[in-house]
């Protein structure tokens, strides 16, 4: 799962222009660990006057990135927030795109960067923390209620997250849905072996055929009750989930699921397919984008991205293709429309 290779390709683009017309304020902060050991890099976007300046932020030579005005004047009056959530070994670029979109429509939109997801050599034997995770969400938004300064003043009663992959195992962790291991990697010792089998150590378990036993962090109740609506966006994992506790769940949430499975990776249709199964029928909205493969959530690749991409990472263009028939901007106003009218329906 090294798919989400952003922080590999390093090769960044900043364009200058004499004026700008999005109203896209960016900036990026670091908020401390309360403990000193840790820092949280955050990315925020919002609605902004406009600077007469503007960069392309989140560009490299594989991918095209958003047109903002860094560190442009906040808007006066309180706006909505959405809180994004990335996918494993990702960063903020991943779901810059969706971040204008939503920043067009009125609302801030903030991304930690998680970290502590890398698989090397070096940390071979960890087990990655993914309960830090929804702590980075909650964090960044008490910051962000906390201090104006940072974008603005948020309207507390219209909070929701967004997460793609990973990110959308976050989500549904912030709105109380509760994962085991155990259950997860249950069926791992059959023949026909789940996707999730592959990844015990992303899983907190330690030796799935043996003594192995999973990390009581995982099942903790990470639950934040100031979010009111969560989107998750092709999912994964999610047969860990807890059934009684997705029934649970009290806000409203969209499932967006790809339509094409792509088999490099373990997150796959079924994982988005179980989440909308186990929740309230009445709350929950699933639809499926045929045409779409995982990474269609990401930002558009350039017309020659795969090839960058296999050039500096052999075997991972894929993170480039769709499902044919439409280009990925034709995907994302899909996506985007499926998302706006959501929200305009749920955070009113």
């Amino acid at each position: 799962m090294r798919y989400l290779l952003l922080a590999v390709i390093v090769i960044f683009s900043t364009v200058q222009s004499a004026t700008a017309e999005s109203g896209i304020g960016f900036k990026q902060i670091e908020l401390p660990d309360e403990a000193g050991s840790r820092t949280l890099a955050v990315s925020l976007w919002y609605p902004a006057a406009p600077s007469g300046k503007s960069e392309i932020v989140g560009e490299n030579a594989a991918f095209y990135g958003l047109e903002v005005q860094p560190g442009a004047s906040l808007l006066d009056g309180s706006r909505p927030l959405i809180l994004l959530s990335h996918g494993f070994g990702g960063s903020w670029r991943n779901l810059n795109w969706i971040a204008g979109e939503l920043v067009r429509e009125g609302y801030v939109v903030a991304a930690p960067d998680h970290g502590g997801e890398s698989f090397t050599e070096e940390n071979a034997t960890e087990i990655v923390p993914l309960w830090e995770r929804p702590r980075d969400i909650s964090r960044t938004l008490t910051a962000l209620l906390g201090d104006d300064r940072f974008a603005g003043s948020i309207d507390a009663t219209r909070i929701a997250v967004i997460g793609h992959s990973l990110g959308g195992w976050t989500a549904m962790e912030l709105v109380g849905a509760r994962y085991s291991a155990d259950l997860a990697l249950k069926d791992c010792r059959g023949e026909k072996r789940p996707p999730q089998c592959k990844a015990p150590r992303l899983l907190a378990k330690v030796g799935v055929v043996g003594n192995g036993r999973a990390d009581p962090r995982l099942l903790m109740d990470l639950k934040d009750t100031r979010i009111r609506a969560a989107i998750a966006l092709d999912l994964g994992p999610a047969a860990g989930f807890l059934p009684e506790t997705l029934q649970a769940v009290g806000v409203p949430v969209l499932v967006l699921a790809a339509g094409v499975e792509t088999p490099e990776i373990a997150a796959i249709k079924a994982d988005s397919d179980y989440i909308a199964r186990h929740l309230p029928k009445a709350t929950t909205i699933y639809r499926e984008i045929p045409d779409a493969s995982h990474f269609s959530f990401m930002q558009i690749c350039r017309p020659n991205g795969e090839k960058i991409v296999e050039e500096l990472s052999p075997g991972e263009g894929f993170v480039c293709r769709d499902g044919g028939g439409r280009d990925r901007a034709a995907i994302h106003a899909q996506i985007a429309e499926a998302i706006l009218g959501f929200l305009k329906a749920e955070m009113r």
